[in-house]
């Protein structure tokens, strides 16, 4: 039984009211059950009550059927939120929207997709090869609207969700056609008490599959390869390694920028990754791979894979090219927001002046050494500053500027043509902006007047 079944008729709480949460309420007040309200701030309990939701009483928790959890809300580190320990106390089940979605599939398939890095980008490019093939799908999840709000369409249509390791970690009865894994580097460590934990939440989303599920799992990094090998251990649906640097065995890798295909166990050219032009680098070929196989599993020829991956448009704050003056091009990766991501992103132009910084995550900085050889000058912003700069020392010269808009004034300064000018943090935004966005769109404002204060 679902868990739409099984709250029928019968009261459920819902904790955190911010995007899910609200759609958690549009989707269920009104019916035959309560919807109890818990938040920590007051107005966004009145936006709830608005949509017909509840305020919680000193008996509501015992009462509940289920407790849906947003994800923001942590369940274990750095600790568990008060209402977390009182629902765990009083026996009633955490669960999340997502796990609300599956009673309402029917026979439609789910595409998802996790990952340390790039999985808001294969997530759009999945929709797009799909929707530019003809086959209806929607997107949604942790990119875009929530779960609970999407139109699903008919009966045909394929989901293709961004799964987060937060909506992982509440994940219990989703089914998943095709599980797409990106790659693994550490994150979220606040969140999951260490790698060990934060792996394991990630390998949730193979556990939810329906019997003819498939699995696409990147083997670019050492934490993957070994995911990979425990999956391969245990599991009898369909697994395809994919890899944006070379050709992984019976699976789907970029070799020399040209996308092959080997899942069928005859190796094929599908396209250079010249055709698409906002797949630049290894870790979008990555995405491209782990895309294509993921529509390939459903069905889609590759020649039509192809054609529609060309005319892909990219995603704002990540690799956007946001402007050209002088010869110099501006690059907006503000969605680079950990080392990692930013040493994908470095690793894919020649000549750089690099704009990084924010606040830190744990893991310092020096894994971003061997790519310091693209940049000429780090311009360095935010609380991270002095760390980015003891930890690659004398590699790269390198300021500390401390604002984003006296570093793109530098930039402008130093940049000459063939330069690209990156915006690629390695760090959060919440020191200086409210999130990734808020900064790559100051950054791209900034760009498209040449670097002048706009």
């Amino acid at each position: 039984m679902n868990w739409t079944d099984r709250i029928a008729g019968r009261d459920l709480g819902v904790l955190g009211l911010g995007r899910t949460g609200l759609a958690v309420v549009r989707a269920l007040a009104g019916g035959r059950s309560r919807i109890v309200a818990f938040d920590d701030k007051e107005q966004a309990i009145e936006q709830a009550l608005a949509l017909g939701a509840v305020r919680p009483d000193a008996s509501a928790l015992p009462g509940l059927a289920a407790l849906v959890v947003s994800p923001g809300i942590p369940l274990t580190h750095p600790a568990p939120h008060p209402v977390i320990s009182a629902a765990r106390a009083s026996g009633v089940p955490l669960i999340s929207d997502l796990d609300l979605l599956a009673g309402r599939l029917g026979e439609r398939r789910v595409v998802g997709i996790t990952g340390t890095n790039g999985k808001s980008t294969t997530t759009a490019l999945v929709h797009h090869l799909l929707t530019t093939s003809g086959r209806p799908a929607v997107i949604g999840g942790n990119i875009g609207i929530p779960v609970l709000d999407l139109d699903l369409g008919p009966a045909d249509t394929t989901l293709v969700l961004e799964l987060s390791s937060y909506q992982l970690d509440l994940l219990r009865d989703l089914p998943v056609d095709i599980a797409v894994w990106t790659n693994l580097s550490p994150d979220h460590l606040d969140r999951h008490g260490n790698l060990e934990n934060y792996t394991a939440v990630k390998e949730r989303i193979f556990r939810h599959g329906r019997s003819h599920a498939c699995a696409v799992i990147g083997v670019d990094d050492p934490a993957s390869r070994a995911a990979l090998a425990r999956l391969t251990a245990r599991d009898t649906h369909r697994i395809i390694p994919i890899s944006g640097t070379s050709m992984p065995g019976v699976g789907v890798g970029v070799v020399d920028g040209r996308l092959i295909d080997a899942s069928d166990k005859t190796s094929r050219f599908v396209t250079s990754m010249d055709n698409a032009p906002a797949l630049r680098g290894a870790h979008n070929h990555q995405n491209a791979a782990a895309a294509y196989a993921a529509v390939r599993a459903l069905g889609l020829a590759p020649k039509a894979i192809a054609s529609a991956m060309a005319s892909f448009p990219g995603l704002p704050h990540r690799m956007e090219r946001v402007a050209e003056h002088d010869g110099v091009a501006w690059v907006n990766d503000s969605k680079a927001t950990n080392p990692d991501a930013a040493a994908k992103s470095l690793a894919a132009f020649d000549r750089i002046v690099w704009i990084a910084g924010g606040k830190p995550k744990p893991g310092g900085f020096k894994s971003l050494v061997p790519v310091m050889r693209h940049v000429s000058l780090a311009l360095l912003i935010g609380e991270a500053a002095e760390e980015i700069a003891a930890d690659l020392g004398d590699v790269v010269t390198h300021r500390k500027v401390g604002t984003l808009e006296a570093a793109v004034a530098e930039a402008r300064k130093a940049a000459v043509p063939g330069d690209t000018v990156l915006l690629a943090p390695a760090c959060a935004s919440f020191d200086q902006f409210k999130d990734y966005e808020a900064r790559g769109d100051r950054f791209r404002a900034l760009a498209s007047t040449g670097g002048q204060a706009a």
